[in-house]
């Protein structure tokens, strides 16, 4: 059998989301804006088989874990580790979490093993503690809100619309030159979804927020809801030594934007010690695991 893959579009949007839709994930990698972005760094290309949606990146040779109609799931890899014998690729999987796997052991007990990064790990949290920042442990982020306050008493949190986004693309263009984003591949990578993010919010569904004071943007940050009870935080940009303006934009954007949402899925720390210190201090309620499925 041969497969057809397709590079994801933008036209694709409400075809991907269907399936998505089939499966509740609350992993960041599970919403269109997520895949479509990220697309045009990573090699990665998609493909319907037996109406489950799989995704194939290329510059690793692993498949995503198909997403759709759960009953053609037996069927669905099955082809696909035929597909990938014909072609003389060891059959693997990314981005696997615990319950896709346990699928995948009732399917085929003992037959997979799974190596799980925490470097990839999603970090969950209380939307509602993030909010109110209650209690002994966000004392601190509360002290940082509130100097930011006194220092800024002019200060207002505004949604992200067509009137004040080109301020915000002008904002990570300043943040992108002074944490050296061009000397570092990752970085700018991330830089590009950032400005991407602004620039397409309309057409990815996007919603965003910022917080202003002095007159100008001090920080935004931009999500989606991945689930019915999860809203994800793909970008979260602030100037560093604008202290409280990180905490702040945390808060606002959650108050204004997710307070509907049980769970917000603040991403992955990617191995940095610093971002990793700082995810742990919000306190996630639980960490979404990730990793890679082999054939024993």
């Amino acid at each position: 059998m041969e497969l057809e893959f397709r590079k994801p579009e933008l036209a694709d949007r409400e075809m991907v989301n269907r399936y998505f839709r089939m499966n509740r994930n609350r992993s960041c990698e599970y919403t269109f804006a997520n895949l479509y972005l990220w697309s045009r760094h990573y090699k990665v290309a998609y493909t319907i088989v037996e109406d489950m949606m799989v995704f194939y990146y290329t510059e690793y040779g692993s498949f995503t874990f198909p997403q759709g109609d759960r009953s053609n799931l037996k069927k669905v890899l099955d082809l696909l580790m035929d597909w990938s014998k014909e072609h003389g690729i060891e059959f693997h999987m990314t981005n696997v979490n615990e319950e896709q796997f346990q699928q995948l052991e009732a399917i085929y007990p003992g037959r997979f093993s799974i190596e799980y990064y925490r470097d990839s790990a999603d970090y969950v949290y209380e939307t509602e503690k993030l909010i109110t920042l209650s209690g002994k442990k966000y004392h601190g982020k509360k002290n940082h809100i509130n100097k930011f306050k006194k220092l800024y008493p002019d200060w207002t949190y505004e949604k992200i619309t067509s009137e004040n986004v080109e301020e915000c693309f002008q904002m990570a263009l300043d943040w992108r030159t002074e944490n050296g984003c061009n000397e570092d591949p990752e970085k700018n990578a991330e830089m590009c979804v950032t400005l991407n993010s602004l620039r397409l919010m309309e057409e990815l569904r996007l919603c965003g927020g910022l917080i202003r004071a002095d007159g100008k943007v001090m920080a935004f940050s931009i999500g989606e809801p991945v689930c019915d009870d999860t809203m994800v935080v793909h970008i979260e940009k602030a100037y560093a030594d604008v202290q409280g303006a990180y905490p702040i934009i945390n808060q606002q954007f959650l108050l204004h934007e997710a307070s509907q949402y049980r769970y917000v899925n603040r991403e992955e720390d990617m191995g940095e010690p610093g971002l990793r210190q700082a995810k742990e201090s919000y306190h996630p309620v639980f960490l979404v695991e990730k990793g890679r499925v082999s054939l024993r």
